[in-house]
């Protein structure tokens, strides 16, 4: 079977919303690159292992996560752009829903290229303090240096 870009995205993410860390190796490929934007293509992840590692960082110690789901538009080439937010519920209390552009790729009815587009700012202003300063220790065993294959994907 295979699946159409649309539904490899919204697959994905439904596998997101649930927080369900060992489905996602079922939506991305072996050599998937995701990337956070506003971080720079120097601290991305590659692989499905890799990109659970990632994420992990952000959502690991989260009371609740939950994706909304938005505008979805596709090309016959697998190119997906998904606007969409997440709602971040921390386990002291505060919540706080962020917006989404998201940019994939679609290959094989799989996730190939995947780039978040989101405002730094308003994670930082909205979350405690805890967390924050657990992100300098976190795991950064994923950290891929996606650079030139970003520079190779555009060009």
């Amino acid at each position: 079977m295979t699946r159409t870009p649309e539904e490899a995205v919204r697959g994905l993410w439904t596998t997101l919303s649930a927080r369900d860390y060992d489905g996602i190796a079922d939506w991305v490929t072996d050599d998937c690159l995701y990337l956070d934007m506003p971080l720079g293509p120097s601290l991305s992840a590659r692989g499905p292992a890799d990109i659970v590692k990632r994420l992990q960082v952000g959502w690991g110690d989260l009371a609740a996560y939950e994706n909304h789901d938005g505008l979805l538009v596709a090309d016959d080439a697998g190119n997906v752009m998904y606007e969409h937010s997440e709602t971040w519920t921390f386990r002291s209390g505060e919540v706080f829903t962020l917006a989404f552009a998201t940019v994939h790729r679609v290959r094989d009815g799989k996730v190939c290229l995947w780039k978040d587009y989101w405002d730094y700012g308003a994670i930082m202003n909205n979350a405690p303090a805890s967390w924050v300063e657990a992100l300098a220790t976190a795991d950064t065993s994923w950290v891929y240096d996606a650079t030139e294959d970003l520079a190779a994907l555009s060009g």
